[in-house]
C-alpha cells in the first residue's frame, strides 16, 4: 500500500501528468482537493473507487482516511491542485505518513506559475532583464512569513516576482514594489489559470489597481517584473551562430564519447 501525492496541474484536466493518471486509475481510494482539483480529473479513477472530496476534512480526518486504506491495503491518490512543492500543506502530511511508518511517494504537478506565464505567452527569465523567478506570497490567515521574506526584500533582486495567493493584498504588493521597480514596471494577474474561465489583466505598478475588479479572486497570480514586457532584452547566447555546442547532440545519434569522457 502506497499513499501517492500527485500534483494535478493548475486546472486545465489535460495538463495532469501520465504517471499522475495512471496512479489515478490504480488507486482504489482517492482523496482530492475539491475547491481547486476539477472534477474532470476524478474521471480516471477506477470503478468503484472510494472518493473522498478533502476540503471541508481536517488534518485528523484526512489521516483518518488514510489509516482506514492502509489497513486495507488499498492505495491512495492524493490529489493536490498545481505542484506539491509550494503551498500545498502536504509536509504535515508527509510527517505523519513517516510517523506511522505509512508508505508514500510524490508525482509533480504542473505549477500554476507555469501555466500563467505559458497564458501570457511570456518568458519569465529573458537575457539582460531578469534570470530568476522569485515564488512567493504575502501574508495571510494560514500562514505567517517569516522576518526575512518580504516582498521589499525580493525586489532589490529586481527578478521576476510570482506572487501567489495575494489578490486581496494588492494594494500593499503595489507599495512595497512600487520604489524598487518604478510605477511603469509591467504587472498581469492571471485569475484561474488554464480554467475555462481564466482571464488575463494587464498593466504596471502604477495603474493596476484600477483594472481589477470584484470578479477576480483568491485564485489569481500576480507576476511583476520588467520581463513581462517582452521588449528591450538581449538574444540568448544558446542559438548564436559561434555559440560552442559540444554538449549538445546535433541528432539523436551524434555521438555523446567527449562529453562521458569529460573533455571540455
Amino acid at each position: 500500500m502506497t499513499v501517492h501525492f500527485i500534483g494535478a496541474g493548475p486546472g486545465a484536466p489535460d495538463l495532469l501528468t501520465l504517471r499522475g493518471r495512471d496512479l489515478i486509475a490504480a488507486s482504489p481510494v482517492c482523496l482530492y482537493a475539491g475547491s481547486l482539483v476539477p472534477e474532470a480529473i476524478l474521471d480516471h479513477c477506477p470503478p468503484g473507487a472510494r472518493i473522498v472530496n478533502t476540503a471541508p476534512l481536517d488534518l485528523d480526518a484526512i489521516m483518518a482516511e488514510i489509516e482506514t486504506a492502509h489497513a486495507a491495503g488499498h492505495d491512495v491518490a492524493r490529489l493536490h491542485s498545481g505542484d506539491l512543492s509550494v503551498w500545498s500543506a502536504m509536509g504535515e502530511q508527509l510527517r505523519r505518513l513517516r510517523e506511522k511508518d505509512i508508505p508514500y511517494d510524490v508525482t509533480p504537478g504542473v505549477p500554476s506559475f507555469a501555466a500563467a506565464s505559458a497564458a501570457l505567452g511570456a518568458e519569465l527569465t529573458l537575457p539582460g532583464l531578469a534570470q530568476s523567478v522569485v515564488l512567493t506570497r504575502t501574508p495571510g490567515r494560514a500562514s505567517a512569513m517569516p522576518e526575512h521574506e518580504t516582498l521589499t526584500n525580493f525586489a532589490q533582486t529586481g527578478a521576476t516576482l510570482a506572487i501567489h495567493l495575494s489578490i486581496t493584498n494588492l494594494s500593499q504588493v503595489v507599495a512595497d514594489l512600487s520604489p524598487h521597480y518604478g510605477a511603469d514596471c509591467p504587472v498581469a494577474v492571471v485569475w484561474r489559470a488554464s480554467w475555462p474561465d481564466q482571464r488575463i489583466l494587464r498593466g504596471t505598478l502604477g495603474d493596476i489597481e484600477t483594472r481589477i475588479d470584484g470578479g477576480i479572486t483568491r485564485t489569481a497570480l500576480i507576476l511583476v517584473g520588467p520581463a513581462l514586457a517582452q521588449a528591450g532584452f538581449d538574444d540568448s547566447r544558446l542559438y548564436a551562430s559561434e555559440y560552442d555546442r559540444r554538449y549538445r547532440p546535433q541528432s539523436a545519434e551524434s555521438p555523446w564519447a567527449d562529453w562521458q569522457a569529460g573533455d571540455d
